[in-house]
């Protein structure tokens, strides 16, 4: 049996070359998207970011626009990052990561416009819309008009991560 066994095994055929690189890269792939949920925003702290937003209370100063809503909700949440605009947002910073299916205290983006996600089962977000600060949904027709939409989470910095740990 064991002979029988062993000539199985050394008969069996090699992975290609090519197909090595390929199963390598996928584990890759799949370390690095581990260490990067780790570093992003937890559905727990996105569910934080979504009761701030909801607050009545947000400060925002002087300026009364989306983007400086979605940077005053996330400082009062306690994650800062420098003021981008909804455009810079769009494009992409070093604060966010781009995320496919978005969680609550995610960021939607279009050029133009920003929101922070409060439900996507509903697909709802929150943002200045044009009667102030209000819910609406991101694939309604007036913001599929707007373009392609973008999805992204907050990266945790490294003081961040520690003090959600004490």
């Amino acid at each position: 049996m064991i002979a029988g066994l062993t000539l199985c095994l050394c008969c069996a055929p090699l992975p290609s070359p090519a197909q090595s690189q390929e199963s390598s890269a996928t584990v890759r792939r799949a370390q690095m998207s581990r260490e990067n949920a780790a570093h992003t925003l937890s559905r727990n702290d996105g569910m934080d970011v979504v009761t701030v937003a909801l607050d009545e209370r947000v400060r925002m100063g002087r300026n009364r626009d989306c983007s400086h809503l979605v940077h005053a909700i996330y400082e009062q949440a306690g994650f800062s990052y420098p003021y981008a605009s909804s455009s810079d947002l769009y494009r992409g910073t070093d604060d966010f990561r781009r995320v496919k299916k978005p969680q609550p205290g995610d960021l939607v983006v279009w050029r133009g416009h920003v929101g922070i996600v409060v439900n996507p089962r509903r697909r709802e977000f929150y943002s200045f819309l044009r009667h102030g600060p209000g819910i609406d949904e991101y694939d309604a027709q007036y913001w599929k008009q707007r373009g392609p939409v973008r999805f992204y989470r907050y990266i945790k910095s490294s003081q961040e991560d520690d003090h959600a740990a004490e």
